[in-house]
């Protein structure tokens, strides 16, 4: 491990946008969950002060992460890959997997619970790149190079779907298939994948009762406003009531028992109520940065024969800004309600920690690729420069 000992190379753009998101979902989730903390433990600090704590480990775990050269995360692409199948497999056995709301998602761990999800999407992200690098001819020139990865996506897929997990498959198959198209997949095998998954979405909602109810409700809710619509009715009344400059900060009353999971899922209605539209920009921009700078941070890599650090911080930077996108059309009413929470806002410690160790990562690759420290001999990766391996 090498620390980051020049200080000047750390992309401030990236740092400060996504330190403003954690101060701002700091912000929100106390004022959102007062009165159900209230209700739960007694204390209207509750989440806070839990949701402050979490903040801290996962700082303190980010920082650590960002002495780990990037190059090490190439080293164990394939261990990352197992550890994914092996907790995915380990959550839906039978009285080891924790339910929450009907659906198996968690490990207990003491008195820690993990999101088993939420480290599938960084590791299956690790992996992919690192598949891109070592199979990149393959990879672009013959169906079998993109048909290995995508099987592994699908297997990967159907374990979070035993959950179930809906909401986490779109977005790892989402931000695969868009490193796919950034890593140079001919066209016609991008429309093909593309159509294959709307078909797979359309099946498995069709299939599934719950999922067609909620895309009933999706597409009527006020219909059906205290049944099925109820969550998401109570969702637009937040923006409604918001318009442009909000009720103020904490003075919103759809979180007062009347918007579902208003701390976690329905954090940016709350925030659209309290804030209002110029709230809502703030934040949109925020992110925005976020997802910019990793693109640029690919694409500076790219250009440097840094396969590996640009598949990475595209994947990485793609697959944060698809959860976001998804979070907010679903608080808008333009998706069907997934169960996902906003990153590096909404409450809980597995989201908040691994979405931190990501904007640590994209942090590192940044200074290496500013720095010139993957020119060093421990931190050099098959497949730099423009060396292409053998598939």
């Amino acid at each position: 491990m090498e620390p980051l000992d020049r200080p000047h190379y750390v992309d401030y753009t990236l740092a400060y946008a996504a330190f403003f998101i954690l101060a701002m979902g700091l912000l929100m989730v106390a004022s959102s969950s007062m009165g159900v903390a209230e209700k739960v433990s007694g204390s209207s600090l509750y989440y806070l002060v839990k949701q402050a704590l979490y903040l801290t480990v996962s700082l303190l775990v980010a920082r650590y992460s960002m002495r780990f050269p990037v190059k090490w995360w190439f080293d164990k692409q394939v261990l990352l890959l197992f550890l994914s199948f092996f907790l995915l497999a380990l959550v839906i056995v039978p009285g080891v997997g924790h339910s929450v709301n009907g659906s198996i998602r968690w490990l207990r761990i003491g008195p820690v619970s993990l999101q088993v999800s939420e480290a599938t999407k960084l590791f299956m992200l690790v992996y992919l790149s690192g598949y891109l690098v070592r199979h990149r001819d393959s990879f672009e020139e013959t169906v079998l190079g993109w048909v290995k990865p995508l099987a592994l996506l699908l297997v990967s897929g159907g374990m979070l779907l035993i959950e179930p997990d809906f909401g986490s498959v779109v977005v790892i198959l989402l931000s695969a298939f868009s490193l796919f198209f950034l890593a140079g997949l001919r066209l016609r095998y991008v429309f093909l994948l593309l159509g294959l998954l709307l078909s797979a979405f359309t099946l498995l909602i069709v299939l599934a009762p719950y999922r067609l109810e909620r895309m009933t409700a999706f597409l009527h809710p006020w219909e059906n406003q205290f049944g099925s619509g109820y969550q998401l009715t109570q969702s637009l009344i937040a923006f409604g009531r918001g318009g442009i400059f909000g009720v103020g900060l904490g003075n919103g009353l759809q979180k007062l028992f009347y918007l579902p999971e208003a701390h976690t899922d329905f954090l940016f209605a709350v925030l659209a109520e309290e804030l209002g539209l110029l709230g809502c920009f703030v934040v949109f921009f925020a992110y925005g940065l976020v997802m910019w700078r990793s693109l640029c941070i690919g694409r500076k890599a790219y250009c440097l024969g840094l396969y590996f650090h640009a598949y990475l911080a595209y994947g990485l930077g793609v697959c944060f800004g698809t959860q976001a996108i998804v979070n907010f059309a679903v608080n808008m009413g333009w998706l069907p309600t997934k169960g996902l929470t906003l990153p590096l806002m909404s409450y809980g410690g597995s989201s908040l920690l691994v979405n931190c160790v990501v904007i640590a990562l994209l942090l590192r690759i940044s200074h290496e690729v500013s720095s010139g420290d993957y020119k060093k001999s421990s931190n050099k990766i098959p497949g730099a420069s423009g060396l292409k391996l053998e598939s």
